[in-house]
């Protein structure tokens, strides 16, 4: 992809929607995919470093004034600079925060939307990682709300929470902006070292502790691999409104270095991502996962993590079912151009058809573990090779019949001519006769219906 196109648009009454033809292109994609994500309060830089990590100036559009740029979520597939046959799929979100949209519950669903599809979340705030910083979180707080490990009729009551963290992705808080010494009670501090120190607990059992401690609770429980990385001003307060248009001579040294280390640290750490049961995620499955997702939230229901896996296997190998077939059925019409031919033969060609449908489906089936969808397949491939031997065995008799005919037309012509109906005409009939067998017998003998042509 040459530039970002939107995948998941808000449509005029805030509903959420997909975009097709975004589909259509990860659909096409085979190879196992990075999902990168970015989220964050609009008008905090998002879009700069996915510009970044996409290894271009300009590409998402970056919002330079007070209204929110991105709408919905913008996606950008690149091949992936460090993984071979990997392709890097990035993720730019709509802002949360956004007063025009008037809607929380809107950005719960984009905050959760990301936190699902990516295996990387990348979340951009702007300043230091105070009490509010943490408190504009508020979303991970919301995620066990939002979002089902396992289906609910298995056990409505269970808090599947403690599962979450087998499927949700790592988490980089980026911090923008920043300006303070990094320093914990008077020593230097690592950027991670701020971010553990940001979110440590407080001791106690009252209202104002609990929800002190509740989003750095979710953080820590939610996405126990994370990272910080704090950023400098990238240049001059007035060059920030174009900031995709300067010249690296124009940014901070260190904002440059710190952006490089960033997205050295994405492109080397964010792992590809993965199902339940390690199912590795390709273009095509994260195309399935996003539809599947989009509707369940627009539909005002919970995204279930397991219904998408069941889901997703039912999908992929009902389609491998289908490719499987395709294949072995378009080989035995072209063996059915040569009909009649011998059943060794056309047997021969359906045990070898047989093991590339079998190959095919392999390929593209999804956690098929009690082999239901191989034995459709195979069901099927009989089914076809049956309606394809009484189509070889027709044209074995059209074809037997044929020759019978052919061969008779001289005895036909002397049956009519009354040429054995005199003296000794009998043992001249018979004597043909057997001539006709014995020819017929003798370039038929390897059809399927000889006998049936001439008894």
């Amino acid at each position: 992809m040459d530039k970002p196109v939107c995948l998941i648009d808000t449509g005029s009454e805030g509903k959420l929607c997909v975009q097709e033809s975004a589909l259509q292109i990860l659909q096409q994609i085979q190879e196992p995919v990075v999902v990168v994500a970015v989220v964050g309060l609009y008008r905090t830089g998002k879009s700069y470093l996915m510009n970044r990590l996409a290894g271009k100036q300009t590409g998402f559009a970056l919002g330079s004034t007070i209204e929110s740029k991105t709408k919905g979520i913008w996606m950008w597939c690149v091949s992936h600079p460090t993984k071979a046959g990997t392709t890097l799929v990035l993720l730019d979100t709509e802002g949360l925060g956004d007063v025009d949209k008037g809607d929380s519950k809107h950005d719960t669903n984009i905050f959760c939307l990301a936190v699902l599809l990516s295996s990387t979340l990348v979340y951009n705030s702007r300043g230091t990682i105070d009490n509010r910083a943490v408190e504009e979180l508020q979303y991970v707080t919301e995620l066990t709300e939002c979002i089902k490990v396992k289906s609910s009729d298995e056990d409505e009551d269970a808090d599947d929470s403690s599962e979450f963290v087998k499927f949700f992705p790592s988490f980089i808080w980026a911090v923008r902006d920043f300006t303070l010494e990094r320093k914990i009670d008077g020593k230097d501090a690592t950027e991670n070292e701020y971010l553990e120190f940001a979110l440590k607990l407080k001791h106690g059992t009252s209202k104002k502790v609990m929800e002190f401690n509740l989003p750095r609770e979710c953080i820590q429980k939610f996405f126990p691999s994370r990272t910080c990385f704090t950023f400098p001003f990238p240049t001059a307060p007035e060059n920030v409104s174009r900031l995709e248009s300067l010249d690296h001579a124009d940014l901070s040294s260190e904002f440059l270095e710190i952006t490089d280390r960033f997205c050295n640290f994405v492109f080397h750490k964010s792992h590809v991502k993965k199902l339940k049961d390690g199912i590795t995620v390709t273009g095509r499955v994260l195309s399935h996962l996003v539809k599947m997702y989009v509707d369940t939230i627009s539909s005002g229901a919970v995204p279930c993590l397991e219904n998408a896996v069941i889901a997703m296997s039912m999908i992929e190998n009902e389609a491998a079912v289908k490719e499987g077939l395709q294949v072995y059925k378009s080989g035995m019409e072209k063996l059915k151009d040569s009909f009649p031919l011998e059943l060794k033969d056309v047997s021969s060609e359906h045990q070898r058809l047989s093991s590339m449908a079998t190959q095919t489906f392999m390929k593209r089936s999804f956690r098929d573990t009690d082999g239901k969808y191989l034995k459709s397949l195979e069901e099927n491939i009989n089914k076809l090779f049956d309606g394809y031997l009484c189509q070889n065995e027709q044209a074995s008799k059209r074809r037997c019949e044929d020759l019978l005919s052919s061969l008779s037309e001289t005895m036909t012509e002397k049956l009519k001519q009354g040429f054995y109906a005199k003296p000794g005409g009998y043992d001249l009939f018979c004597k043909d006769l057997e001539d006709i067998v014995k020819n017929y017998n003798n370039q038929a003998k390897k059809e399927v219906k000889v006998k049936d042509s001439i008894s």
